[in-house]
């Protein structure tokens, strides 16, 4: 059984090493045009050549996501694009239009393609209609179950890789494809530009749906059956079902994520590392620490989206309105003296003396200490840190290495 590849979000630089510290083997990010996350940091042209030759030095692919539906007027600037590309080194593009496929095609020929979720592949015809005009790999509709992923492995060749997400946001629109945000605020989610108003606070006032930061735009509310459906769906979160997923031939387990922090990124990709570890490893068995370093990071309510359950049947649909908060992320550090026990690390958010903490590890899940002696950049004794991005020391009970997140409990 191939282990599957971990593919994590790199919304800019700083989430990109989060992902590669902490156990992606492959990460894809945005350029600042003709992705789907359009507000998110993203990479300039010159940030992409640094990106890459980062992450190749690590032993990490760089996919670019090239995934809106380009109108005719913008094909000018697409081509432009491409040639600014043409000399760095990306490892595949995933792309939705087949019209952006033949281009890329015609302009990149040995570029590899992988074909977005949001093109709705949904069967092994879909995928093979891909493959023939040259796909690598085929990221499947979130919509499928498990038992349709393993259908779609059996019907299309070995090569043809599959991809698919594992974990965070869902969209209660079709892959991702929406009208909703562009009819609300002008702003076209199949162009990188989504306002999320799946995700606004709405009620129902007189068979009118009402936003709250929107009283003068109501819309009228059809009832079915007795029933009306309000739109935030849960969040993916298949941490038990590891063995599951490998074994239904899935080749990359993809993270969603690329407008959530740094923080957030180092902690979902090392628990599915530490997860897909203990599978490998002969031994498997399931740690529900695991699942408690998930619940660390700002989430809507987990669900198994629809590997288990009929999207025709179960919306998947949040119970509560709103994010659970992620554990405040406190710092990150800098070095390690294993003499004097002193850490240095760059300040997240404010902590004080003995405040409960723990330190997040790659390959590890948090160790729990209580914040001692602090001292600032100057070795002068602190009881506090409270400026953004001040360096500080720290004595720390074990031993840590650059990288490591320091995050209250």
């Amino acid at each position: 059984m191939k282990r599957p590849e971990i593919l994590s979000p790199a919304g800019n630089f700083e989430k990109m090493r989060a992902a590669i510290l902490y156990g992606a083997d492959a990460v894809y990010l945005a350029g600042h045009i003709f992705g789907m996350r359009a507000a998110a940091d993203n990479f300039s042209i010159e940030e992409l050549s640094e990106a890459v030759e980062y992450a190749h030095a690590r032993g990490v692919k760089v996919y670019l996501t090239l995934n809106t539906m380009p109108r005719e007027y913008e094909y000018p600037a697409l081509r432009k694009y491409l040639s600014d590309l043409s000399h760095i080194n990306i490892d595949a593009m995933i792309i939705a239009d087949v019209g952006v496929l033949m281009l890329v095609k015609e302009m990149l020929p040995d570029m590899e393609i992988h074909i977005s979720t949001q093109a709705n592949a949904t069967s092994a015809a879909a995928c093979l209609a891909w493959y023939a005009l040259g796909a690598k790999r085929v990221v499947l509709a979130r919509e499928l179950t498990l038992d349709e992923i393993k259908a779609i492995r059996a019907g299309i060749p070995d090569e043809l890789e599959i991809e698919c997400f594992v974990h965070g946001s869902m969209c209660v629109s079709y892959s991702g494809r929406c009208l909703l945000s562009n009819h609300m605020v002008g702003r076209d989610a199949n162009r990188g530009m989504c306002a999320q108003p799946c995700r606004w606070n709405y009620t129902i006032k007189h068979y009118e749906i009402e936003e709250e930061k929107r009283p003068d735009c109501k819309m009228p509310v059809e009832e079915i059956n007795g029933e009306t459906f309000i739109m935030a769906s849960r969040d993916t979160c298949t941490i038990e079902h590891i063995p599951e997923l490998v074994e239904a031939g899935i080749n990359s387990f993809k993270i969603e994520g690329r407008m959530k922090s740094a923080y957030y990124t180092a902690v979902v990709t090392n628990a599915y590392k530490m997860a897909l570890d203990s599978y490998f490893s002969g031994e498997y068995k399931y740690d529900a620490e695991w699942y408690r370093e998930l619940e660390s990071v700002s989430h809507r309510d987990y669900h198994t989206g629809y590997y288990f359950t009929d999207s025709h049947i179960d919306a998947n649909l949040a119970p509560n309105n709103g994010y659970i908060k992620d554990k405040v992320y406190l710092a990150v550090a800098t070095s390690y003296d294993t003499e004097s026990g002193l850490a240095e690390f760059t300040q997240r958010n404010k902590m004080c003396f003995g405040d409960a903490a723990e330190i997040l590890t790659p390959g590890k899940i948090g160790r729990e200490l209580t914040v001692g002696e602090l001292f600032d950049e100057n070795m002068n004794p602190i009881e506090s840190t409270p400026h953004p991005y001040m360096k500080f020391y720290m004595r720390v009970p074990f031993e840590i290495r650059e990288g490591d997140i320091l995050r209250a409990k």
